[in-house]
């Protein structure tokens, strides 16, 4: 039998004690959320698909919702997320979530600039209420380069495994790089907060990138005797947000 890389061996083994932890989850009632933003391109899909490629299915669901309908836009902006919270002993991961509020609708002009501020302003509340409720939150946003996300687009569009991946925010995703950075720097900036900080993790290299996300929800997570022989996350991919990682390079410009 053939040998293992580095990086299968360890993925093998990060999804092995994320199996358990979700053993543990379903005996304890644990309820976890993990939120996963990013640009386009990013990883967020198979970062998520390397999380849940081995849990049960009856207690991990991936939240990808569309955008809403005429009557969800006049909801109040968290009401089509709610309903799709964990309840115990489950896993829901967010891929996009009410963030968008603050992303790709500011940018895009989805949503007016009072929605926007109104969003800012309200998402701290209510992430401090879900944590109240014994939710378990980890909000990861996923960081490329341009140049690399042009790669990632252009690699779409010509791969026909892939051409489900492409949308029509694709190509506005690079003209309007800085209006993202823009928007991201202030969604960081105004929603992190010490009951649901916002961890920040480089793309670029999407192997070293899954290995430290698998690692940070192990050790945010699971009890001692499951992450112990785990590795902490590579400080160099992964770290949490702080104002200074606005200006000191961390985040791509």
């Amino acid at each position: 039998m053939a040998k293992k890389d580095g990086y299968k061996a360890e993925l093998e083994h990060l999804q092995a004690a994320l199996v358990r932890y979700q053993q543990w989850a379903m005996r304890t009632g644990d309820k976890a959320l993990l939120v996963f933003e990013g640009r386009d391109g990013a990883g967020k899909d198979g970062a998520i698909k390397r999380i849940t490629e081995h849990l049960a299915p009856r207690n991990t669901r991936v939240v990808a919702l569309p955008k809403p309908s005429d009557r969800q836009r006049t909801e109040w902006w968290f009401q089509r997320y709610t309903r799709h919270l964990p309840a115990a002993g489950e896993i829901v991961l967010f891929n996009r979530s009410w963030y968008n509020r603050a992303g790709v609708e500011r940018v895009m002009g989805f949503s007016t600039p009072k929605e926007q501020e109104d969003f800012l302003r309200d998402a701290p509340t209510f992430e401090r209420m879900l944590v109240a409720a014994d939710i378990r939150i980890i909000k990861f946003w996923l960081d490329i380069s341009k140049e690399e996300q042009a790669d990632r687009l252009d690699a779409r569009r010509n791969d026909p495994l892939k051409i489900l991946k492409v949308s029509d925010l694709d190509g506005v995703a690079q003209k309007e790089w800085k209006a993202y950075s823009k928007a991201r720097n202030e969604m960081l900036s105004r929603t992190h907060s010490a009951f649901a900080p916002w961890i920040c993790v480089h793309t670029d290299k999407k192997k070293k990138a899954r290995i430290a996300v698998l690692r940070q929800i192990l050790h945010t997570l699971a009890p001692t005797d499951i992450h112990q022989d785990v590795a902490a996350p590579d400080p160099d991919v992964l770290y949490a947000f702080e104002d200074n990682a606005l200006h000191d390079g961390r985040l791509e410009k």
